[in-house]
């Protein structure tokens, strides 16, 4: 596993305060982590992801820092940091160039984690990175965030990524080096997995290790006895060999004949509900707009994922 540990984190005992957690007990391996949530496609949900993925590691007690490097802003905006999204005279660039403190620009959510919210002038900033870093314009974020947050301050740091290639994807993935992977149905859904492969981790990997911790099909709403899009999607990463250890649980599928035959009903995956809608809306991650929704169970299983560094299979 690739991991960046600090001293005496507390995630190294056995944890499970979501009420909605399908864990009795999870063993998570006792290193501080960072995780970025990318994919080179727009509209597969990163910022969803993001947001409730910090939100359950903060419901397991541990100190989580989300940081919104895309210029979209929709992580921020979605926990209602619309005015510090709007206002750049403070901002990430300021500690990538003018050596101010991270802590500076952090806030505290209210929902039991903080956010480095992204900025209208976050493209901007790309743009000084390559002029004002020349040697290593992709390790500012690691150099002047990460390391000196994590395990000190945060158990676990999240990073929301840009959906293309760009300096600011390179600085989420150099900083991390572990990876969350949404996809949403559609023609274009296997395409945009191999475009991250291809365009950025493989890049990476010729200088640092980088660990897919999980590939999460997200934004699902269609039956699979069927051939969805939806089942199509499953069906591809659930047959490859090479992917099986980064499919979470909650999107695995081993026998689709008894699927076939309606002697399994599973709905797998992320499920649209009208609930991860209003949330956003309402400026709160799921947990606190709607805690008795099911797919709290899923956003749960990621943050053992997280926790454990690998999926752990249930049995």
């Amino acid at each position: 596993m690739n991991s960046m540990s600090g001293p005496d984190s507390k995630n190294s005992i056995d944890s499970t305060n979501s009420p909605n957690s399908p864990y009795g007990s999870v063993q998570t391996d006792g290193n501080s982590r960072a995780v970025s949530v990318c994919m080179l496609k727009g509209g597969v949900g990163k910022s969803t992801i993001a947001v409730n993925l910090a939100r359950q590691l903060a419901a397991q007690d541990h100190d989580v820092l989300l940081i919104d490097l895309d210029p979209n802003g929709h992580a921020s905006v979605g926990l209602g940091y619309d005015d510090e999204y709007h206002n750049t005279e403070e901002t990430i660039g300021d500690v990538f160039f003018d050596d101010a403190d991270p802590t500076s620009v952090v806030y505290d959510t209210g929902y039991e984690f903080d956010i480095l919210p992204s900025s209208e002038d976050l493209e901007q900033v790309e743009r000084e990175i390559v002029v004002g870093d020349v040697f290593q314009p992709s390790a500012l974020l690691k150099r002047e965030v990460v390391d000196p947050l994590l395990g000190d301050t945060y158990d676990y740091i999240v990073t929301d990524s840009p959906a293309y290639r760009s300096r600011l994807t390179d600085n989420a993935l150099v900083a991390t080096a572990n990876l969350v992977l949404p996809l949403a149905p559609g023609n274009e859904a296997m395409a945009g997995l191999e475009r991250t492969i291809e365009r950025q981790i493989s890049p990476l990997r010729q200088h640092m290790d980088v660990d897919v911790l999980a590939l999460v099909p997200n934004m699902l709403s269609g039956r699979i006895d069927q051939q969805t899009q939806d089942r199509q999607l499953l069906e591809r990463l659930n047959s490859h060999d090479s992917l099986q250890d980064r499919i979470p649980n909650f999107a695995r599928i081993t026998d689709w004949e008894a699927v076939d035959a309606g002697d399994l009903k599973p709905s797998p995956g992320i499920r649209d509900r009208t609930s991860i809608t209003k949330a956003y809306g309402e400026r709160k991650p799921l947990l606190d707009y709607d805690p008795d929704c099911d797919q709290l169970t899923c956003f749960d299983e990621l943050a053992h994922i997280v926790e454990a560094g690998e999926v752990v299979r249930h049995g």
